[in-house]
């Protein structure tokens, strides 16, 4: 049985009341994977890409019920490109992109929620998403955090990427493969697209500093090793002419 946690009227009515208009912003949902692409690690059981189109599926039904336009990057099995899925994002004025994924790894007991953003005007989307579904699921919460992954890097409009659990997580798993959990998913990401701009930024973990700091330490890695490379070939060639 997969427990849900409820928000009580007062959440629901605060969140009607902030709520903007929605006449005019287009929402471009993003299931992550599909066709060839399954998402997620070698021999994992559950299919990321089935579950992520069923939640973004789900999410349109939500916003577009709410008065929102909105566009899919894929509405069946099929692969879409990542400069594909950006093109589509950047097509859109006044707009948000809204990607759906669920992580995996090889530790089974890593589990829990978070969100992603690259843009500063991304932030508060990611804030008011990151803080409803943590609050409406049953997972603990990993933060909010940016870094720079492609489609976040490459959309000119607020854009952020939710990682709604761990399917490699036999609990977590069992609660994406129930269709209500999927559905409460769903509502607590469209609440956030709805109370984007009455929700103050959260904190946040920078990870594209480690990524960078990584990046240099693996140059830093080459070089060194280059260096040492070469000085051994000095010494050989020197201990080789004395020889002769």
């Amino acid at each position: 049985m997969v427990a849900l946690v409820t928000r009580d009227s007062s959440d629901a009515a605060r969140d009607s009341r902030t709520a903007e208009s929605s006449d005019s912003v287009t929402v471009v949902i993003d299931a992550g994977h599909g066709g060839h692409d399954r998402g997620g690690i070698p021999g994992q059981r559950v299919a990321e890409k089935d579950m992520t189109l069923d939640v973004s599926q789900r999410l349109r039904n939500v916003l577009s019920a709410s008065g929102y336009r909105v566009v899919m990057t894929r509405d069946s099995d099929v692969f879409v490109p990542l400069p594909t899925r950006v093109a589509i994002a950047n097509s859109y004025r006044n707009a948000i992109f809204v990607c759906i994924h669920f992580n995996a790894t090889q530790r089974r007991s890593a589990g829990g929620i978070e969100t992603y953003f690259y843009s500063r005007d991304s932030l508060p989307l990611a804030s008011a998403i990151h803080r409803l579904v943590v609050g409406g699921a049953p997972s603990s919460n990993r933060g909010v955090r940016r870094r720079g992954y492609y489609v976040l890097r490459k959309t000119n409009i607020p854009a952020v990427l939710v990682e709604c659990g761990f399917l490699t997580n036999p609990t977590e798993a069992a609660y994406a493969q129930t269709a209500s959990y999927r559905e409460k998913l769903a509502e607590e990401i469209a609440a956030g697209v709805r109370g984007r701009n009455s929700v103050a930024s959260a904190s946040f973990i920078d990870q594209t500093r480690v990524a960078r700091s990584e990046r240099h330490s693996s140059k830093h890695s080459h070089k060194k090793s280059a260096r040492k490379k070469r000085s051994s070939s000095k010494r050989s060639g020197a201990e080789e002419a004395s020889a002769q």
